[in-house]
């Protein structure tokens, strides 16, 4: 009977974080929605959903979550890579930033994953909380 430690990966042939999904690029974006602006988060973020899904092959995972009574926002953002993370974030300052930050306004925002210099510097002015992976898996 052959050993199973035979079959067990090196150190050499294990995953880097890299190769293993570690590439990703992930935010959890806590907002408020401003009085009065539940209508206009409505038109604004059918308009940004649909643009990141139709123009951004990158975005993973870019969901929104209400709470029941409209009043608080989650944004949970996933991204292939950092390049792609910028990308959106290119895409989100063009198009719109105005509009959204005069809806919701930012509480806290956590950053997750392998982001760049670019991703942090785009992020700074809402002082992400940066967490980097200690350990698990993405599918």
């Amino acid at each position: 009977m052959s050993s199973h430690s035979s079959a067990m990966p090196s150190a050499q042939t294990m995953p880097t974080a890299h190769t293993a999904g570690g590439a990703h690029v992930t935010w959890l974006f806590e907002l408020a929605v401003r009085d009065g602006r539940a209508a206009d988060l409505q038109v604004l973020m059918a308009e940004m959903v649909a643009a990141t899904q139709r123009d951004e092959p990158g975005a993973l995972d870019y969901e929104w979550y209400l709470t029941d009574d409209g009043k608080r926002l989650h944004l949970l953002e996933r991204y292939a890579d950092a390049a792609a993370a910028t990308t959106h974030l290119a895409n989100f300052g063009a198009r719109y930033m105005g509009r959204f930050f005069d809806v919701l306004a930012p509480e806290r925002i956590s950053l997750y994953g392998a982001a760049d210099d670019a991703v942090r510097d785009a992020l700074s002015q809402l002082r992400p909380e940066i967490l980097r992976r200690a350990d698990g898996f993405s599918r």
